[in-house]
């Protein structure tokens, strides 16, 4: 479970990075919600110990319980259905005490750690039909029942970070070639039959949402948030109208911005911090997934780059489609930007991801004693 480690080793640029996203982001919410400040700090200091904790267990010791986590994750998201409670038209969290815990959050990390387990144990069958079946069949399941909650923007997003992952483990380009040739064609598809007032495959707010973004102008009411969002980051300008300002022409101030301490905080940092406070988040979260790549090319083991890699490309896709929703170039989803937006939910998923890619680091192949000898000795054993 745990083993000696040299301290020096330890990503601390990755953690440096962290923090400063999060202390970012909760100066961004007490500006915008100051009643939401105290609890995101308190989920912050929990998430921090957890992470620590995980980035100290040897990851190929958690992987030992895949299907623990694999079957826990289905009776979370079971639990959830029978007793969570329901929130803008979904149910989609459970009350553990004074923790609203969303189960879909969780299951990002959770379904990437399972599939690079199974990609790991069969490797060598990775590029066959059967194989690729069998693990699409049971990641099914759990992502089943989170878009039934209704849950469709978690679902896509996780769909589409396993979809890399598994690519990224050595699928071939010809058969992840002939997926796109049969997704693309299926969702343009399915894009032109929810135009249609009677479809029955999304919930109203769900067509209002891709409605509004296909055809903003016949839709007003669906589109405000992301119109008044992009008009906020616009006029903030280049250093923004300041924190917790008094401006009568403040979007943000006149109650325009909703869900501005989550979804719609890039559209917050925007308006009060201008252009230089949003590129300074962009280039943090960049310098984050950047370090999760570095993190899985100079992971030891096949297991140690998928996990690295499943996280980077977690953290980054997430971190693309929220500022896409923002900036109007991508349909409203309800997706947070990691590390910055409210949620204790979402924090502690990125923290416990991120505790493992720091395990991973921490045992980086440049500290095993192979790659220390010299150039010679190297180039002998790889002959072997």
């Amino acid at each position: 479970m745990f083993k000696k480690y040299r301290m020096k080793s330890y990503n601390y640029r990755l953690l440096c990075l962290m923090l400063l996203c999060s202390f970012y982001g909760i100066i961004i919410i007490n500006s915008v919600k100051p009643a939401y400040t105290v609890r995101q700090v308190f989920g912050l200091a929990a998430a921090v110990v957890v992470m620590t904790l995980l980035s100290f267990i040897d990851y190929n010791w958690i992987l030992k319980y895949y299907w623990v986590i694999y079957f826990g994750q289905i009776a979370l998201l079971l639990a959830t259905r029978l007793f969570g409670y329901a929130s803008h038209g979904a149910k989609r969290w459970i009350r553990l005490g004074p923790i609203n815990l969303q189960a879909s959050e969780l299951g990002k990390i959770i379904l990437i750690l399972f599939a690079v387990k199974i990609l790991s144990m069969y490797k060598e069958i990775i590029d066959t039909w059967g194989f690729i079946s069998v693990l699409w069949i049971l990641l099914f399941v759990p992502l089943f029942l989170t878009l039934r909650q209704p849950d469709l923007s978690q679902t896509i997003l996780t769909t589409s970070i396993l979809f890399i992952l598994i690519f990224y483990a050595g699928v071939s380009y010809k058969k992840i070639g002939l997926v796109i040739l049969i997704v693309v064609p299926t969702v343009l598809g399915l894009l032109l039959y929810v135009q249609n007032p009677n479809q029955k495959l999304l919930k109203k707010y769900q067509r209002d949402r891709v409605m509004a973004f296909l055809q903003p102008e016949d839709n007003d009411d669906g589109a405000y948030q992301q119109k008044y969002a992009a008009q906020a980051i616009g006029s903030g300008e280049l250093t923004g109208k300041g924190l917790n300002n008094d401006d009568p022409s403040s979007l943000l101030n006149s109650g325009y911005i909703a869900e501005a301490q989550t979804d719609f905080i890039f559209a917050a940092m925007g308006e009060q911090l201008g252009f230089v406070g949003n590129i300074t988040a962009v280039l943090l979260l960049a310098a984050i997934v950047a370090e999760c790549f570095w993190t899985s090319h100079k992971a030891r083991d096949f297991t140690g780059r998928l996990i690295a890699m499943g996280v980077g490309v977690y953290i980054g896709l997430q971190t693309f489609i929220n500022i896409g929703v923002v900036v109007q170039l991508l349909p409203n989803t309800g997706l947070a930007l990691p590390f910055f937006s409210y949620g204790i939910s979402s924090l502690m998923s990125l923290y416990i991801a991120m505790g493992i890619v720091l395990n991973v680091s921490l045992q980086r192949r440049i500290d095993q004693n192979i790659y220390t000898a010299d150039f010679k000795d190297v180039r002998s054993i790889e002959n072997l």
